[in-house]
């Protein structure tokens, strides 16, 4: 999929971070993306829907990938030419068992029950579109797409 999107729109720029997994990245996860995507000049509502959905799938790895381990959050950021602006969120934990399951409202593996389950569904609305893949001890990657209201340099 990224090649034939590569392809397709004509990438402009890309970022790449690494972060350890842990509770205070997930602000600066959500903070270098909305930077990096500045460039895009999306509007405030665009930006502050990138950043949201950042920040859901950047807390699913942190809360959910790593129970018992360390472990690191892979971000990949890229803008195309064509208002497109795709942004994976990966890591190597524990993987999904159930993808469908896990993207339904309201549904939560967190059994002391802190979590509400509404993170795939803040993301779906949020963005454009959301792909999951994962496979059980390897690890999750979300893409996140949004297709911003203007061309990227168009005046």
């Amino acid at each position: 999929m990224e090649k034939t999107m590569q392809k397709k729109a004509g990438l402009v720029n890309e970022m790449q971070l690494t972060l350890p997994a842990i509770s205070r990245n997930e602000a600066v996860a959500r903070a270098a993306v909305a930077v990096f995507c500045a460039q895009a000049e999306p509007d405030t509502t665009e930006l502050a829907d990138i950043k949201c959905a950042v920040s859901e799938a950047v807390t699913n790895c942190i809360v959910h990938a790593y129970r018992h381990t360390k472990g690191s959050v892979y971000i990949t950021v890229s803008l195309f030419a064509d208002r497109t602006v795709r942004i994976s969120i990966a890591d190597s934990g524990c993987g999904i068992a159930n993808i469908a399951q896990a993207r339904e409202p309201l549904f939560t593996t967190d059994a002391a029950g802190e979590r509400s389950g509404m993170g795939f569904t803040v993301m779906e609305n949020f963005m454009d579109r959301l792909y999951v893949s994962s496979h059980q001890g390897k690890g999750t990657t979300v893409v996140l797409v949004k297709h911003l209201g203007r061309a990227i340099g168009e005046e």
